[in-house]
């Protein structure tokens, strides 16, 4: 798995979403016009839809939520159509395909000195077992932010975290709940969101999401690039399973591991009313497990259907498929460059923790 620079926004996840969703809406929206669309990042050239490769063959239907959920904070040139997307749902594959292909334009993404391919990772949200009180191997704690994280820039490392007394001292309090494997800890921290299935002390049992709160300030450093730099892993084999493996066979250097990276991440609980429905994302809507991929914003705004080519990442079958931009993260950073939400679960976990493919991708943009 890509280890992330940084969490994805989640749920309100940092402010600097609310920034970027408002400049993508107010201030960067491609013109109207029927040539190429030069972007911050990227250049959108247009295309015939016989480009799409194996775009007769995605269900496109089943992406018609995800596309409903970004017409609930529409871009300006996407105002008019997401009425008839939220009034008149498609009947079939083809009639949404038909949709798509009347009102909207294909644009292929190239990267400003005009190369159309990219990469692609993914991401999930972690299911992790809690307890609200320590107990037993229940001791790593998962935190709400400290109540003077805004007046100290940046603010105590994650060493510092765990070992200074008056660090510590910030963090008394503002426990949510405890987990039994410090790298399941860490793993929350870098998706930016999950669920906890959490055991109450009246022995009862619930499932909450945790949404991203905050930071410490502090530089995002890999522990996976960490390993390989000191030579533990070789390159291109820092998965996340390599990583746990070399945790379970070095248990002594589990901190010097995680101390590696200075950055510390805080959360606030949710409650989970839909557990069908993903954590929200940068554009504020809830992600859709395979149909919502995180983009630059500077390429590509949030609300985009994007036709994306890439492959499986377990069995390099072709994944072509349609996709809605409303996630990002500071990691994903380009004009071909996208992070494919997988959803949940272990399945997810997996196709997440080994996704690095060659990428290709389509803006679908209204046409003039």
């Amino acid at each position: 798995m890509r280890l992330r620079s940084t969490p994805k926004l989640h749920p309100a996840r940092w402010f600097a979403a609310v920034v970027l969703v408002t400049l993508a809406a107010c201030s960067t929206a491609p013109p109207r016009h029927g040539g190429p669309i030069v972007r911050e990042q990227s250049h959108w050239v247009p295309v015939s839809w016989d480009e799409l490769p194996g775009w007769q063959g995605d269900a496109v239907r089943a992406a018609w939520p995800a596309l409903v959920s970004s017409c609930g904070r529409p871009a300006p040139d996407w105002v008019k159509l997401c009425t008839s997307v939220q009034r008149d749902p498609p009947r079939n594959d083809a009639h949404a395909r038909d949709w798509l292909m009347q009102h909207l334009q294909p644009y292929r993404v190239e990267s400003p000195d005009g190369k159309a391919s990219g990469l692609i990772t993914g991401y999930y949200e972690p299911m992790i077992e809690a307890q609200r009180k320590p107990g037993g191997n229940f001791r790593v704690a998962l935190y709400s932010p400290p109540a003077d994280l805004a007046t100290r820039r940046p603010y105590w490392t994650r060493q510092q975290l765990e070992t200074l007394p008056a660090a510590q001292a910030s963090l008394r309090g503002r426990e949510i709940a405890y987990v039994a494997d410090p790298l399941d800890a860490l793993v929350l921290q870098i998706q930016g969101s999950g669920r906890l299935r959490v055991t109450e002390p009246d022995g009862s049992v619930r499932t909450v999401r945790l949404a991203y709160a905050g930071h410490n300030d502090q530089p995002y450093k890999s522990v996976g690039r960490w390993l390989i730099d000191g030579g533990e892993l070789q390159a291109g084999q820092a998965s996340w399973p390599a990583i746990k493996d070399w945790t379970r066979r070095n248990p002594s250097r589990v901190k010097e591991l995680l101390w590696a990276n200075p950055r510390y991440v805080f959360f606030r609980e949710e409650p989970l009313p839909n557990p069908g429905l993903g954590p929200r994302g940068a554009m504020g809507v809830p992600l859709t497990p395979e149909r919502s991929i995180a983009v630059d914003p500077r390429s590509i705004p949030y609300g985009s259907p994007v036709w994306i080519d890439t492959t499986e990442p377990l069995s390099s079958t072709p994944l072509r498929r349609l996709v809605l931009a409303q996630d990002t993260g500071s990691a994903i950073v380009g004009a071909v460059r996208a992070d494919y939400f997988w959803g949940w679960g272990a399945d997810a976990a997996e196709q997440a923790g080994r996704m690095k493919q060659p990428l290709r991708m389509w803006v679908l943009w209204p046409r003039p």
